[in-house]
């Protein structure tokens, strides 16, 4: 491996989206970051969920930002197939705690469709970070450049998520004037047009979820700074046997 290797929604591959259980199986083995998605609620609490919509990852109705922390973490995680678990969601102050030192958290900013909701979200996430000290060891991450944007004002570290490699020269330019860190993209969209105007810029590039030993070979030729994966263990060691057999 020459990148470094994420666990995506804390290692989804060893529990429920962003659990304790999850969490516990990735911080087991080597590890250089943990990543996960974070809904604001109606408190003004942070709590770890994919999606802002709770049907969709818990046992709760309704959306998270109308929903009290203490509503929220009641309910219970689904699985991948949609049961309900016996966990919780975990809160942004538990993960603080919980994360070992040394280990980088990414911060996905989820808001559907509210640009509105994803400020706050991020001025939420900026306020606690700062607060439990976590500064140096915290990257907000999001779809909205303007989260992004925002972040990089309040003296966080921040990544822009893209879906697309259009224009990449002023994409580039844009996260340099703003004071973002780097760009995650998806792994099939790299190339070198991308991948270069991006380092002449002097930023870092991560790429999206990555689960495939093969897929992981073709990704790493671009050098990347850091793959996302839900089974960052396992990925490891298929890596090391593949590249042994080639």
């Amino acid at each position: 491996m020459q990148a470094n290797l994420i666990a995506h929604r804390l290692g989804r591959a060893y529990g429920p989206d962003s659990s304790a259980t999850a969490l516990a199986g990735s911080i087991a083995g080597p590890l250089a970051g943990l990543e996960t998605d974070l809904v604001l609620t109606a408190d003004g609490e942070l709590v770890l969920l994919h999606d802002p919509l709770l049907p969709l990852g818990t046992t709760l109705e309704g959306w998270a930002h109308q929903r009290t922390a203490a509503e929220i973490t009641a309910g219970r995680l689904l699985d991948r197939a949609g049961e309900p678990t016996g966990e919780r969601p975990l809160l942004l102050r538990e993960l603080l705690e919980a994360a070992p030192l040394g280990l980088t958290l990414q911060l996905e900013v989820k808001a559907h469709a509210d640009t509105d909701l994803a400020r706050r979200t991020t001025e939420a996430i900026c306020s606690q970070v700062r607060a439990s000290g976590a500064v140096d060891r915290v990257e907000l991450i999001s779809f909205y450049s303007d989260a992004c944007a925002l972040a990089a004002a309040r003296g966080l570290s921040s990544r822009l998520i893209v879906w697309a490699d259009y224009e990449p020269g002023a994409l580039a330019g844009w996260a340099a004037r703003n004071g973002v860190v780097g760009v995650s993209i998806e792994h099939f969209l790299l190339s070198e047009r991308l991948v270069g105007a991006l380092r002449a810029n002097g930023l870092s590039v991560n790429t999206g979820t990555v689960n495939d030993a093969e897929v992981l070979e073709r990704v790493l030729s671009f050098g990347p700074d850091a793959v996302v994966s839900d089974r960052p263990h396992e990925l490891r060691a298929e890596a090391a046997l593949h590249a042994a057999v080639l």
